[in-house]
């Protein structure tokens, strides 16, 4: 009977033991995902950031170029890009790796709700920074090149644009992850459609809010990320009004 007991610890450490191995595997073939990734985007590390530079320097004046005011900025920059660029691309496998560790232990209306809600998010993140690159970086540089005072040459530091760049991708990509966030709310429990209706008013506001944080001191910039934000929100309200009313549905049709 001692000898029984004494296993009993065991038997259940072994679970917990062969969880973390199976953690640590998932997370070294995300590492390793990433550096595949990584070391052909770093061959062309130059071009990619001239493409991602393009929108800014499409609006600077004649005879002027971008600048590296440090003496290492040269290769780390372009560096830089391509390591956030491999993380990027990788945002799917990466997921896939985090939802084969979480899936077995998920009830099967649960994998029916989170598999497309996991696939919405990464189509809804990509989205976010296509409309970053596409849409808001014209308007806003466009914008900053017209409101530099006379005499003012625009030469902007290469590390710093890259780091204004890559806080509005994480910024727009963020914000579209809104409907996610406001379906695992309502089908969670934590809030109703309707609470969120009543609410609407003050996620208006908090939206000028995030977008005044977030985005430059701009006017444009803070309406670009504000106004889809609150509309992502609207659609956010539709779709889980639709998961709220399915499982009532299926109980009413359960004998």
């Amino acid at each position: 009977m001692t000898e029984q007991n004494s296993q009993n610890p065991q038997d259940e450490g072994q679970p917990l033991i062969e969880h973390l191995i199976e953690l640590r595997s998932r997370l070294l073939r995300s590492m390793i995902c990433v550096v595949i990734v990584f070391l052909p985007l770093f061959y062309f590390a130059n071009p990619l950031y001239s493409y991602i530079s393009e929108p800014l320097r499409a609006y600077m004046p004649a005879g002027t170029t971008m600048i590296a005011t440090e003496v290492a900025s040269p290769f780390l920059t372009p560096f830089k890009l391509s390591l956030v660029l491999a993380v990027f691309i990788s945002v799917p496998y990466i997921l896939h790796q985090a939802w084969s560790f979480i899936s077995p232990g998920l009830y099967s209306n649960e994998k029916k709700f989170a598999l497309p809600l996991l696939i919405s998010s990464i189509v809804l993140f990509y989205s976010g920074i296509a409309f970053a690159f596409y849409v808001v970086f014209p308007l806003v540089f466009g914008f900053f090149s017209t409101a530099a005072p006379e005499g003012v040459t625009v030469m902007t530091d290469i590390n710093r644009y890259l780091d204004f760049v890559l806080k509005l991708f994480f910024a727009f990509g963020l914000a579209f992850e809104i409907p996610i966030a406001t379906v695992l709310l309502v089908w969670s429990g934590a809030t109703t459609v309707e609470n969120l209706k009543k609410k609407r008013p003050y996620v208006i506001v908090g939206c000028f809010i995030v977008g005044m944080l977030l985005t430059p001191p701009d006017v444009i910039s803070q309406i670009l990320l504000a106004v889809p934000m609150w509309l992502l929100f609207e659609f956010g309200i539709l779709f889980s009004y639709w998961v709220r009313r399915e499982p009532a549905e299926q109980e009413a049709t359960d004998p």
